[in-house]
Order: C-alpha cells, then structure tokens, then sequence
C-alpha cells in the first residue's frame, strides 16, 4: 500500500473541485493507494515541464499529477484539466 501526501496545491485545486467529482477523486486515490498501476487509472510518465512527475486518470477529463518520495511514497501534486496541467 502507498502512502499519499498532498501538495499544498493539490489542496487547494481539490477544495474548488464540485461534491460530486470530489468523491470521484477519492475514489480514484483509494484505487491508486492500493493498486498504483490499476489499468482503470492509467499511469503514465509527463514529459517536458512536468518531466519527473507521473499522472492518472480520475476521469476523461480530469488529472492528478504526482510524484514519487520513494518506492512507498508519493506526492499528489495537482489536479484539473487535462488541457489546463499540461500547458
């Protein structure tokens, strides 16, 4: 099982999230915390700017950035738009 931090960032990008994708959110996180390369998620490693950073689906829209502390730890970066995080 990983353990989640959360970026300030991630924090606040969350808190304007609506009550319905917030619940979708978790439940991607909690799939993710137990299963970090579910093929539901679609984990794949960010290129240029977020080189060194990974990313999963919540939906066909949304994305979570992140990225690894360690083999057990990861740090959830941001979340939005996939057309907004990867500008």
């Amino acid at each position: 099982m990983l353990e989640i931090l959360y970026a300030p960032n991630f924090v606040r990008m969350y808190k304007g999230l609506h009550v319905g994708l917030k619940t979708e959110v978790r439940e991607k996180i909690d799939l993710f915390r137990y299963k970090k390369n579910h093929i539901l998620l679609k984990v794949h490693k960010l290129k240029g700017s977020l080189k060194n950073t990974y990313s999963f689906s919540v939906n066909y829209q949304i994305r979570v950035v992140f990225e690894y502390e360690d083999k057990n730890t990861v740090n959830l970066l941001y979340i939005g738009d996939h057309d907004d995080l990867y500008r």
